[in-house]
């Protein structure tokens, strides 16, 4: 029971089928722009145009099951309820892979990028080509098992609680190292600044430019997976309370 207080936000299907367009054509043109330009094929970018791929999946399942929704509701699209039920399960396996290895993805470039500062003189020794291609495979592979995984026991509790642990420990790994990350350029600011004589507003300004970026970064992966895991976990501490419910609702 919701009670009578809970308001339902009620989204267009339309503005659904419109976003997922934007971004699924957003992510072909990052895919294409990797793929083209031989400068971008090392490590990093084949991290990032795998995350371009992972945020492909999600608009191509965002954008067939609008689609289906929108045609079925016209009355243009006629079919059994177990082939809808079916479709249904599939969309669900590549959206929740897609959150798996987009995650994944999100963590091995924060990795990458504290390679990259911190041990700068090694890094073409330790982030090499190989190595990069059988942590692709392996996320992949990953992704695709624990998703199927994750959709045939997706009523357990411990399924929602290894989900929820997941996004949480991905969080905190970024955090972690993008502060530290942003330490050391700090000290580095703070280097220069004393070997040019200058002062003392130079580093404070690139140290508070640096922790806007890190806050914008961190707040915008919050913002587009934080909705999502605070579902789950409410599916796991309060299911059958009138204010959960009344958020089910409207995630539904």
């Amino acid at each position: 029971q919701t009670g009578p207080w809970c308001l339902q936000v009620s989204i267009p299907d339309g503005l659904f089928l419109s976003l997922g367009l934007v971004s699924l054509v957003e992510n072909v043109l990052v895919v294409i722009a990797i793929t083209k330009n031989r400068n971008l094929h090392s490590p990093m970018y084949c991290f990032i145009c795998c995350l371009a791929l992972s945020d492909l999946m999600v608009s191509i399942s965002l954008v067939l099951e609008t689609t289906i929704i929108l045609l079925l509701e016209a009355g243009a699209l006629v079919t059994r309820a177990a082939l809808v039920q079916q479709l249904d399960n599939v969309i669900d396996v590549l959206i929740c892979g897609s959150m798996v290895s987009s995650l994944c993805f999100l963590g091995v470039i924060a990795i990458d990028r504290y390679i990259s500062i911190f041990y700068a003189l090694r890094y073409h020794s330790i982030v090499t080509l190989p190595r990069a291609r059988r942590a692709i495979v392996g996320i992949w592979v990953a992704s695709i098992f624990f998703s199927t995984l994750f959709i045939t026991y997706y009523n357990h509790t411990a399924v929602l609680i290894c989900l929820v642990t997941f996004f949480l420990a991905v969080l905190a790994l970024m955090a972690i190292l993008y502060v530290h990350m942003l330490t050391r350029a700090c000290q580095h600011a703070q280097g220069i600044a004393q070997l040019h004589k200058r002062q003392g507003s130079t580093r404070q300004g690139f140290c508070l430019k640096g922790a806007a970026t890190l806050t914008i970064l961190l707040g915008i992966f919050f913002l587009c997976w934080g909705p999502f895991f605070l579902h789950l976990t409410l599916i796991v501490l309060c299911p059958q309370h009138p204010t959960c419910s009344c958020i089910f609702k409207n995630f539904n």
